[in-house]
Formats: structure tokens, C-alpha cells, sequence
């Protein structure tokens, strides 16, 4: 978990983006970093990131570990991953609950596992694996997906339970795929927050996606790729968790090609403290009007 007093928003760090970051970054509360990029990245890249470290929170997010499955997580990547944040000292780094090979294959993507019994045992032993090897244990994140997983016993709320029920980690909570998964599949998405235990939340990810024409079944899907506007209801979803929660928040934008002008970026980030703001308000108020009715009693 993040220890600060204020809630931060903050932007992914990606190569096109990087001169624009380092010019605003008094704009700019926190950047993530893919840490897969810097696995094997030469000593001076690794010495940059340690230098942007410096200058800004820093987070490290993972995309490659397959933490979400009942196949024993890869020792040599946990390894890449402990050997990087020893050198870089991150604030924190996170994984996605997803997996990404099986049986030697590699998927190509990150996909939602079976939601069952079973993947939520494979996941709290590789989610204690990576906390060995490490030192330190994961932020685990919500992913999105346009199929149901073919084998699910649960439904995604009370999958992701379960696994935070079984093991110590926070949640990185992905409005965006969580937003996605309601549309796609037809549920709430404010009454899956407040299913979710908000106490464990260490940050967030906005992002924006495109509607897609499924080819197998009716209707549209909603894809997060990260290359469009965060759209106004996660914006909302933003607000409620705000209002929802106690601790600090830490937001971070991801944005992955299709790069408008930094000031729209920068736009999205003041929209993202606006929703903030907005939400930590009606908390505020929603507290005093319980304080004055018990002193009312």
C-alpha cells in the first residue's frame, strides 16, 4: 500500500510520452512503468529509471507474470522482476490477475482464467511464491474481457474476493476493465464496488476503450485498449470509490498508442482529480450529516 497523506494522480510512462512527462511533471503525483520493458534492458536504461525515480513517485507494473492460474508462476521472472526493484526501489509494484501461458504456449494477451475454486488456490500460491522471491508482495489487478471464461463457477466480484479473502495483497483497481466487464456482461458496476472490500485498494487505473463487433455471438463487446479518452461514467466510478474510501487513492491514466496532444492527457488527469474531489466531498458531508444526528440522539 502507498503511504501519503494526499490522493495523486499520475501517468503511465511510455517512450512516445517521455519528453512531455519530464516537462510536467509538476502536473504529474506518480508514473508507472511497465517493468517487463526493463527486465532485460541495458544498465544505463535501468540507472534512467532509477534517476526518474528520483524526480517522481515511481510504480512498477507487471504484464508477464501469469499470477492467475494453476500452474506454478515462472521462479526466473520473479527473479527479473526482485533484481529490478532492488536496483530501482519502486514505491510498489502490481501484477494482473490474468494468465498469459499454458502448457509452453504463450497466449499473447492477458486472459481471464476459469473463475473456480481452483484458480483462486493456484493464484494465493503463486501470489506467496512471488512474495519470496520478491520481498515484497504484488498489487493484483482486475482485468478486463470480452468472453466469459469458458469453466467459470463464479462471478467475477466474488472470484476477486476470494482471492484477496486468501491471501495479504492489495487490489490495483482497473475501472476501466471493471466498466468494460459490466457492459459487456450486464451488471452494475457501483454495486460491484460496493461488493468489493475498497480497504484493500492501493491504486487505480483509468483508461478508455473502443466498442467492438463480436463475430461469435450477438451484440458489441467493449475492448479496453487503451488508446481512447477515459469516458465519463469511470470518471463516476472514480468519484464513488472516493466516496467509499478512507485512505489516499493513487490514479494512474494508461494510455497506449494513439497519442492525442499531451494537454488532452493532461485534461484527463484534472478530470481525474475533479472526481476525486467531487466524491471525497459528498464522503465529507455524508460524515456530518451522521455526526449531527448523533448529537441529535
Amino acid at each position: 500500500m502507498i503511504e501519503t497523506r494526499l490522493d495523486r494522480v499520475g501517468l503511465g510512462w511510455r517512450a512516445p510520452l517521455a519528453a512531455d512527462i519530464l516537462s510536467n511533471l509538476d502536473r504529474i503525483g506518480v508514473v508507472e512503468v511497465i517493468a517487463d520493458d526493463y527486465f532485460d534492458a541495458p544498465r544505463r536504461e535501468r540507472q534512467a529509471l532509477r534517476w526518474l525515480g528520483r524526480q517522481v513517485p515511481l510504480v512498477l507494473h507487471g504484464v508477464s507474470l501469469g499470477l492467475a492460474s494453476t500452474a506454478p508462476v515462472d521462479p526466473v521472472r520473479l527473479d527479473h522482476m526482485a533484481r529490478l526493484i532492488g536496483e530501482v526501489e519502486p514505491w510498489l509494484w502490481s501484477e494482473h490477475l490474468a494468465f498469459v501461458r499454458g502448457g509452453g504456449v504463450e497466449v499473447g494477451h492477458l486472459a481471464a482464467p476459469p473463475r473456480t475454486a481452483a484458480t483462486i488456490e493456484g493464484t494465493a500460491r503463486n501470489l506467496t511464491t512471488a512474495r519470496t522471491i520478491v520481498g515484497s508482495p504484488p498489487l493484483v489487478e482486475n482485468i478486463s474481457t470480452i468472453i466469459e471464461p469458458p469453466g467459470s463457477a463464479l462471478d467475477e466480484v466474488t472470484w476477486l474476493e476470494g482471492i484477496l479473502a486468501a491471501t495479504e495483497n492489495g487490489l490495483l483497481l482497473d475501472l476501466h476493465n471493471l466498466y468494460a466487464n459490466a457492459c459487456n456482461f450486464d451488471f452494475d458496476p457501483r454495486e460491484a464496488i460496493a461488493r468489493l472490500p475498497l480497504e484493500r485498494v492501493g491504486y487505480i487505473h483509468l483508461a478508455g476503450g473502443k466498442w467492438v463487433q463480436a463475430t461469435r455471438f450477438p451484440g458489441r463487446r467493449l475492448l479496453d485498449d487503451h488508446r481512447h479518452a477515459t469516458p465519463q461514467p469511470v470518471f463516476d466510478l472514480l468519484a464513488e470509490v472516493a466516496r467509499r474510501t478512507a485512505q489516499p487513492l493513487v490514479v494512474i491514466l494508461e494510455r497506449d498508442g494513439d497519442y492525442p496532444p499531451f494537454t488532452e492527457l493532461l485534461d484527463e488527469l484534472d478530470a481525474a482529480r475533479a472526481a476525486l474531489a467531487r466524491g471525497r466531498a459528498d464522503r465529507n458531508a455524508n460524515q456530518n450529516v451522521r455526526t449531527d444526528v448523533v448529537a441529535t440522539l
